[in-house]
């Protein structure tokens, strides 16, 4: 086992020392693109937050606040303020997640597919029930 680590580790030396400057030219344009995704994604995402914020009577800059968004989004949805807690707990997270989704939809006249759309493919549809032309209600 020793020899097989051994023997690992000298091909890695080898791919690290042989190479010139190529590869970490190649790992820092691919980091930057990386960033840049992200950053745009990040941007798309919080401007839809802010939206939807907005069309529910909320303030828009609430959806920059972390932790206090989701304090907001529970409050859009009718969800009780002890729920927070439940984004704290691991895996209990990601179904109260769900479950806030597709409330959320079914505020804006939406039906349970599209809450499940954005409990999984957020960044297509917040953007889609944002800007979009949904309106809330709160007594839905």
């Amino acid at each position: 086992m020793t020899a097989l680590i051994s023997s690992f580790a000298f091909l890695m030396l080898q791919e690290t020392e042989g190479g010139g400057g190529e590869g970490g030219a190649a790992a820092a344009v691919g980091g930057g693109l990386g960033l840049f995704i992200g950053l745009v994604i990040a941007i798309i995402y919080i401007a839809a937050m802010w939206k939807i914020f907005v069309k529910a009577g909320e303030p828009g800059w609430a959806a920059i606040i972390p932790i206090y968004n989701i304090i907001v989004l529970l409050k859009i949805v009718g969800r009780p303020l002890w729920w927070i807690i439940l984004y704290i707990i691991p895996l209990v997270n990601f179904i109260a997640h769900i479950i806030v989704s597709i409330d959320l939809a079914r505020k804006f006249g939406k039906g349970t597919g599209f809450g499940l759309g954005l409990a999984f493919l957020g960044i297509i549809f917040y953007p889609i029930l944002a800007f979009g032309d949904s309106t809330y209600n709160a007594a839905a």
